[in-house]
């Protein structure tokens, strides 16, 4: 830890380490023996469920039921859909024994499988092989099931939350008479996601429709929401898909209508993973360590006790179960604030400066002094490490709002940061490419930001970004409707793109 600082590298000096090493400091994650995959500690789950728990009542509360589909998939299954195992074939981790032998020191795999199996790349395949024997008539629709689990795509350059070989996450699939009301769940579900990524991880996000060749394998269409980082990249926050008839013919889901007649159903498929924390890390995060917008912390508030003397160490600690106790009773965004009480047996600012790096949105000092005051001494996560406010007991109701200021303030720095880092001026392709080359050669991750830009629509042109490591990232769903020249080839054009580098 620097004199300044308590993550070394700053986000200035090397913004990949840094956000590697915040994670190391705030004890979230870890890689583990299998190459790819990560070890998820209490910190960093209890994130997570704070994510499943705040999304999934949301999820509910649209008509949603949980469900579980297996880990496997049968290689068959994959191969109705060509379009489907076209993209996801590079990244699938592929079973083909079922027994392990000893033979000479060493075990090997034996007993090959008749049809090798597919561990869950995505979730299409195998769930619509069970919506063909669900739905049989227009009375079973809508279908809304939604899942959690854990996803295998094999990641070449793994990154702790943002890519890894095995990850967690949320997945819906929905079958609909019409694809009116099946476009009508795509568009319902992505704002679902915008909510509660901008109320609840303090998030602020773009939403649009990926462009054809940034479309998922076998949809018709795929909604999107682009977050900006610190270092001006975008990442994929979540996805929502409208896939058409295309999974239904592949699956054999088919329903009997009003009229009698046989049709094939329209299904959805949606979803959001744990790269919504690291996506969290690098939108809020600073260079003492994670901030935690209040309503995901798995603590909003930690009590340190400071005990001079250890005759004291009764009378302290009973105080801040007290404050604790009380605290506990206080209500904000309609949660229960959670409170943990740090009474381990080491020096007052070694437990300071932990909390910092972990990123609790309250840290709350007690000792012989605030005893005998009836105040404690609060710290913010979102002011400067050595600003302190006392508050009296009798004032403790402003917890909540002090709280909800954090979680305001999170958002609004960096809706401020993403909006100053949208260029809108640009409009040739020489200009774009000077705005995503590198300014600095010993920092090449260093470039603009987003590019607010005309483009035509035709694929075909999407390939030219490929020099510049560069992609649309969206065509956003608000369209200024005005007319001007594509960014990438001088023609007319009337859509809106968004253009990034991305993780």
């Amino acid at each position: 830890m620097s004199k300044e600082n308590a993550i070394s590298p700053t986000r200035q000096e090397d913004y990949p380490e840094w956000y590697q090493q915040v994670i190391k400091a705030a004890d979230m994650a870890e890689a583990s023996g299998v190459r790819g995959c990560m070890v998820i500690k209490p910190w960093g789950y209890g994130i997570w469920e704070n994510i499943q728990r705040d999304l999934n009542d949301r999820i509910k509360a649209t008509g949603h039921q949980n469900a579980y589909f297996p880990l496997f998939i049968p290689l068959s299954f994959l191969e109705k859909e060509a379009t489907h195992v076209e993209g996801f074939a590079k990244e699938c981790a592929v079973v083909t024994h079922h027994r392990l032998e000893l033979k000479e020191g060493r075990l090997v795999p034996t007993g090959e499988l008749e049809e090798p199996l597919i561990v869950r790349p995505t979730s299409e395949t195998i769930i619509g092989d069970s919506f063909s024997r669900w739905v049989e008539s227009y009375r079973d629709l809508p279908l809304l099931i939604n899942q959690w689990a854990n996803i295998v795509r094999w990641e070449m350059r793994p990154r702790i939350f943002l890519r890894t070989t095995e990850f967690l996450w949320q997945e819906g699939h929905t079958v609909h008479a019409t694809e009116e009301e099946a476009l009508k769940e795509t568009l319902q579900m992505l704002h679902v996601y915008q909510r509660f990524m901008e109320d609840v991880l303090a998030l602020p996000v773009i939403v649009g429709e990926k462009s054809p060749g940034e479309r998922f394998p076998g949809a018709e269409n795929t909604f999107c929401l682009e977050a900006m980082m610190q270092d001006r990249k975008a990442i994929q926050a979540g996805t929502s898909h409208y896939l058409g008839q295309n999974f239904a013919k592949a699956s054999n889901i088919k329903f009997n209508n009003k009229d009698g007649q046989t049709e094939y159903a329209y299904t959805t498929s949606w979803g959001v993973t744990t790269r919504l924390i690291g996506g969290m890390i690098m939108c809020h995060g600073d260079d003492d360590g994670l901030r935690l917008p209040p309503r995901v912390a798995t603590h909003q508030a930690v009590i340190i006790p400071f005990i001079p003397k250890e005759e004291l160490r009764d009378e302290v600690m009973a105080y801040a179960r007290a404050l604790a106790a009380e605290l506990e009773k206080l209500t904000f965004f309609d949660m229960k604030l959670s409170v943990y009480i740090d009474g381990r047996d080491r020096r007052g600012g070694e437990k300071n400066w932990e909390w910092i790096k972990k990123g609790v949105p309250l840290r709350i000092e007690v000792g012989p002094r605030e005893m005998t005051s009836s105040t404690m001494a609060l710290s913010r996560r979102d002011r400067p490490h050595k600003e302190k406010i006392t508050v009296s007991r009798d004032e403790i109701t402003k917890v909540p709002q002090i709280l909800e200021e954090i979680q305001k303030n999170y958002f609004e720095q960096a809706k401020a940061f993403r909006d100053q880092h949208i260029c809108k001026d640009i409009k040739t392709f020489e200009e774009l490419k000077a705005y995503f080359t590198p300014r600095n050669s010993e920092k090449p991750e260093i470039h603009g930001g987003f590019v607010l830009a005309k483009w035509c629509g035709d694929k075909e042109t999407e390939s030219l970004l490929d020099e510049l490591k560069v992609t649309i990232r969206c065509l956003p769903l608000e369209q200024s409707g005005t007319e001007g020249k594509c960014v990438l080839t001088g023609r007319p054009a009337r859509i809106d793109a968004i253009f990034a580098k991305s993780y």
